[in-house]
């Protein structure tokens, strides 16, 4: 996390899901291309490695979450969605993060527990046999936890900045102007493997 002016912040938080299958993926598919391309491999072995490693960097690699611009930019597979501080009513991390702005919710999948870990959470708490108190079990916070809780005072330190309260009209306006941005390339990188694999497949 790093801070970019006393008056506004920027910070980048390092993903959690998918980064060590990702890099493997990645590696495997680019190697599995570039023999097919040296040593002459069928054409859909050649194609279907090139949309694996697409695949890879777009749904496991790429994502991200970060805050610029008193903004929240979530930077997921195929779109960017930036949305205002102030507009947040919710911060949610589970298996992925889950951001309530009004009546729509946003994901990234760049944060989020265990499956284990998101279980274990839904699970009662163990009490003394004995007594019936719960059992205390303190933990450090993980880090998607503390993730969470950093967006949250973010949100509450714009939304002091700009005067406005939970559930106000004025934050409700500032809904309006979430930004999502398609990612063109991404996009673009799967139609052809797509294209490319289907064609080679059928001719």
């Amino acid at each position: 996390m790093v801070d970019a002016a006393p008056d506004e912040v920027t910070e980048r938080y390092r993903p959690t899901n998918g980064l060590a299958i990702g890099i493997l993926t990645l590696v495997a598919a680019v190697g599995t291309l570039v023999l097919g391309i040296v040593d002459d491999f069928p054409a859909p072995v050649v194609a279907g490695a090139f949309l694996v490693g697409v695949l890879a960097w777009a749904a496991l690699l790429k994502p991200r979450v970060k805050v610029a611009d008193r903004r929240l930019v979530l930077v997921n597979m195929l779109e960017t969605v930036s949305i205002p501080l102030a507009a947040v009513e919710e911060v949610v991390v589970r298996q992925v993060l889950a951001v309530r702005v009004g009546e729509k919710r946003y994901v990234s999948p760049a944060i989020g527990h265990t499956l284990r870990a998101t279980l274990a959470s839904t699970r009662p708490p163990k009490r003394d046999p004995r007594r019936g108190d719960v059992l205390a079990t303190p933990q450090a916070p993980s880090y998607p936890d503390v993730v969470e809780n950093r967006i949250d005072q973010l949100v509450t330190e714009d939304r002091k900045r700009l005067g406005v309260g939970r559930g106000s009209p004025e934050v409700a306006a500032l809904g309006a102007e979430v930004r999502r941005t398609p990612a063109w390339v991404e996009i673009g990188l799967l139609a052809v493997g797509v294209v490319a694999l289907v064609a080679t497949i059928v001719v």
